[in-house]
């Protein structure tokens, strides 16, 4: 709606009033000027209204007075309007203030033509008869009253009313544009100097689409504790609330106050026209029976159970069309199960929003004073994006010298900011223990590892950390990086050390000691405890400190010990049973001793160690190991006795230079990575090797074949052997004819040659498939020919297969691939199902592949010189591809296309 009428005094007075009401008694006073009063007054708009039908000759001081203390004067024009010489001196008053005090006048048509209100036609026409009869003598004043009208009708964004529609429709539209018209402050309360959330409002309004769409709508905003849901549900609230009939926002919502909060959702709607609410039941019915046809906005922040949700019959047909419903919660999952229909993650801010919200807190402006600045985005820094820290320490540091900054950011490296830690601890709480052990777990040891190796360790502790990682990846604890790296925000990560230290003033009797002189405390005096679950002590080399593994002797609880360059004496038996993951770089020792006799390890990891063998002769069985890193173990020259480690899932040996042979491998093995063993010359017969997924023999130019491959490769969805300049043209030609991976993986050989039984394409190149092939294309083998000008090379390959005829698209998930030797040649070959291209014959085929380095696409040396395809008719494809993988399906497409835009363009 435009402005009906403006003057630049209007945004500066102080109106008493927000609506002044006008309009013709005896027409609409009890029919539809009563509706709109009371639509207007549930919309908390305070509306002067003249009861009294009975007039005097002119207008009397208080009316004349409420007419100017009005914000808006609404104007109801109805067939008998004109007869009134009240409203028409009423009407002369009005549009005056609109000259003069910049009131807002808004005309609205009931009934009647608007041409006829112009011109005085019609039965506007016959009223001024009437009146020239009677004032006969005062042409002037009719004139005026003539002149008032039409500049009355052509104000623009009068409405009119449809004599066939809804006057309730109606109605809500004048209300909605009235209440556009007030631009009222925002009734809920927030931060005067709010920082980024203008950005973030506008991303969830997208979603929202108010005023858009007439569907209802649920919209989720997601994230961890203090990372402002609260804010920004506010933000919203308060730009939209007065586009609906009703609206509520509901806070602090606890599941033994479910009645309270379906009779607040219902009060702040209908108002006076409330009911009490006995039970959860009869709360559910009103609600769904009072709102189903009424637009409304709800937010509910705070929800954490899905009971508050279906007592607040959180569905689309409880309310009316074009409601819009928003919930801010920590938990993904409630979300996923109420089928929202769309999640927005909240994002931290970043580190200029950050320094700019601090220096509010901590210096009332955006910006920190002089000698300041670098200090800020320290701490800016430390609270990685998070408003309540940020808001917290601005506080805290506000009127401090530089040196009392500098003592408290060095002091919040050791000790977190309690009343930060204590608000973000709520999510913790809400956790039952086998998630809250994992959550400590995870902040004490694990930051920063790859989510299968932490689930494997987990899964070996008995706490179900399937379930538990994704409860704690649903609530914003923990998040998974694109190479399913756990990382952790790093003041929740504090938090959980913090929980920790707090058990006890004695470190011995912690259940994680994660400090390094916590660490080195208990194990010099042999105080541990048999609370303690978890151990890490870092040391460098240099130090050549050593303890004596009686001070494990009491750890009787121990199930994760990480050690880095520590030497450790006396016997292997101190060594708790309860062990599952020993993570020692640096072993010291040239072969694990006899007594290292732990049946419940499931990981250990001995990278850098200076082992020379594995075992020593011993009747160890360790059958519950799955994964083993004996990685840049420079000394190690045989690989370890197998047979006693039989269900392992995993091997690392990378790096290990001094390796001539592997001999054996446990036929449970899924992941052999021995990337840079340049001695190795001998490998085992694969042909047993059914559970094989990825095989890593990178750089081992000695090696010459590995007999069985060609059997095992059913199973497998990648194998790198770039550098294995050695291979015999024969093992090459079985492997390569072999090779049955899926589109999520792929064969790395060195190569310059497309095989022979595909057909050469030009690279980014087009080819029509034969119309003989019709529909029995089963699959698609591809080959990438690549080469780089420099050595050491490495980037991501991308590969994109689009049918342009059925405009179909696969796309091959990003590979890393690497280059030994400049100007060396190198060959990937891939096979894909036809179940997403659809290509049969006649169709055409665009083939693309180019390499991404971790910068810009000229930053990465890599390129595709030759591609060869094929179509296959029989071949069946197993499919590999995991849950994460193809949820993220989108993103990669996305991601995929942009970059291949930039090649092009």
């Amino acid at each position: 709606m435009d402005t009906f009428s403006s003057s630049s005094s209007s945004s500066s007075k102080n109106w008493k009033y927000d609506v002044y009401l006008s309009f013709r008694g005896e027409d609409t006073r009890k029919t539809f000027t009563d509706h709109l009063y009371f639509a207007l007054i549930d919309a908390e708009v305070n509306v002067f209204i003249e009861d009294q039908l009975i007039r005097g000759e002119s207008l009397d001081i208080p009316l004349t007075r409420a007419i100017e203390e009005s914000k808006i004067a609404v104007i109801v024009f109805s067939r008998r309007y004109a007869e009134s010489s009240w409203c028409l001196d009423e009407l002369v008053k009005i549009m005056e203030c609109g000259r003069t005090l910049g009131q807002v006048v808004f005309p609205i048509f009931f009934d009647v033509d608007p041409s006829d209100v112009r011109n005085q036609t019609g039965i506007f026409a016959e009223a001024f008869l009437k009146h020239e009869q009677r004032l006969h003598d005062d042409k002037e004043k009719l004139q005026l009253w003539r002149n008032t009208l039409t500049e009355a009708a052509n104000l623009a964004g009068g409405l009119v009313r449809d004599p066939h529609g809804y006057d309730g429709q109606f109605i809500r539209k004048i209300v909605t544009e009235i209440i556009r018209v007030l631009d009222r402050s925002p009734c809920l309360e927030v931060a005067a100097n709010l920082v980024g959330i203008d950005s973030r409002v506008q991303e969830i309004s997208n979603y929202l689409d108010v005023g858009g769409s007439n569907d209802v709508r649920i919209i989720g905003i997601w994230g961890m504790g203090g990372v402002g849901k609260t804010t920004l549900a506010k933000a919203i609230f308060n730009k939209y609330q007065y586009m609906f009939e009703g609206k509520s926002f509901l806070q602090n919502m606890t599941e033994g106050e479910l009645v309270k909060l379906q009779e607040q959702l219902l009060f702040d709607i209908l108002k006076p026209a409330n009911r009490k609410v006995s039970s959860v039941d009869q709360g559910i019915k009103e609600i769904e029976k009072r709102l189903g046809n009424r637009r409304v906005l709800v937010i509910l922040d705070g929800i954490d159970l899905v009971k508050q949700l279906e007592a607040l019959a959180i569905k689309r047909d409880s309310f009316g069309a074009g409601s819009r419903i928003v919930i801010t919660t920590r938990d993904e999952h409630l979300l996923k199960i109420l089928g929202v229909d769309t999640i927005y993650k909240l994002p931290e801010m970043n580190i200029e929003e950050g320094v700019q919200l601090l220096s509010w807190h901590a210096f009332g402006k955006n910006h920190p004073d002089e000698g300041y600045f670098e200090l800020a985005r320290k701490v800016a820094d430390y609270c990685g994006g998070l408003p309540l820290a940020l808001e917290v320490l601005g506080s805290h540091l506000f009127g401090k010298s530089i040196s009392e900054w500098k003592s408290a950011l060095e002091k919040l490296k050791s000790h977190p900011h309690w009343e930060i830690l204590k608000r973000l601890k709520i999510s913790f709480d809400e956790l039952d223990d086998l998630q809250k052990a994992i959550f400590l777990d995870i902040s004490c040891f694990f930051t920063g590892m790859n989510e299968d190796y932490v689930m494997t360790i987990l899964d070996g502790c008995d706490l179900y950390p399937q379930v538990g990682i994704r409860v704690l990846q649903e609530r914003g604890l923990v998040t998974a990086n694109d190479d399913f790296t756990l990382m952790m925000h790093d003041l929740l990560r504090d938090m959980g050390r913090e929980i920790v230290r707090l058990e006890s003033h004695d470190p011995g009797k912690c259940s994680r000691l994660w400090h390094h002189d916590d660490a080195i405390h208990v194990l010099r005096n042999n105080s541990g405890t048999e609370a303690v679950q978890g151990l890490t002590l870092d040391l460098q080399e240099s130090d050549k400190a050593s303890f004596s593994t009686e001070a494990f002797r009491n750890m009787q609880s121990l199930r994760l010990l990480k050690l880095n360059y520590v030497k450790l004496t006396g016997s292997y038996n101190n060594l708790s049973n309860e062990l599952r993951w020993l993570c020692w770089h640096g072993f010291p020792l040239k072969v694990i001793p006899k007594d290292f006799d732990h049946p419940n390890i499931v990981a250990i990891d001995l990278s850098y160690s200076k082992l020379i063998r594995v075992w020593e002769d011993s009747d160890v069985w360790l059958e519950k190991l799955k994964f083993l890193n004996l990685s840049h173990s420079h000394c190690l020259t045989r690989s370890p006795d197998f047979s006693k480690i039989p269900n392992l899932e995993r091997l690392i040996l990378e790096d290990c230079k001094n390796l001539l042979a592997i001999p054996a491998l446990p036929t449970n093995l899924e992941i052999l990575e021995a990337d840079e063993c340049i001695a190795l010359e001998r490998m085992p017969n694969f042909s047993e090797m059914s559970r094989m997924r990825e095989l890593h023999l990178n750089h081992s130019p000695k090696l010459s074949e590995i007999l069985g491959l060609d059997k095992a490769l059913n199973s497998m969805t990648r194998i790198h052997m770039e550098g294995c300049t050695n291979l015999t043209a024969s093992f090459k030609e079985a492997i390569l004819q072999g090779w049955s991976a899926s589109g999520n993986g792929g064969l790395f050989l060195p190569g310059n040659e497309i095989p022979s039984w595909l057909t050469p394409i030009d690279p980014q190149g087009e080819i029509v498939v034969p119309q003989c092939f019709g529909c029995d294309i089963k699959a698609l083998t591809l080959c990438i020919i690549y080469s780089s000008d420099d050595s050491q090379s490495g980037g991501s390959l991308f590969i994109r297969v689009a049918n342009c005829t059925q405009n179909t698209e696969f796309l091959i998930s990003p590979m890393r691939a690497t280059v030994i030797t400049s100007h060396e040649n190198y060959l990937w070959l891939g096979h894909f199902s036809n179940s997403k291209l659809s290509v049969k014959g006649g169709d055409k085929i665009n083939v693309g592949a180019h390499f991404v380095g971790p910068g810009t696409i000229d930053d990465i040396q890599l390129r595709v010189k030759k591609i060869g395809i094929n179509l296959e008719k029989e071949k069946l494809i197993n499919e590999y591809s995991s849950e994460r993988k193809e949820d993220d399906a989108d993103l990669l497409a996305s991601a995929f296309n942009e970059r291949w835009d930039k090649m092009n363009d």
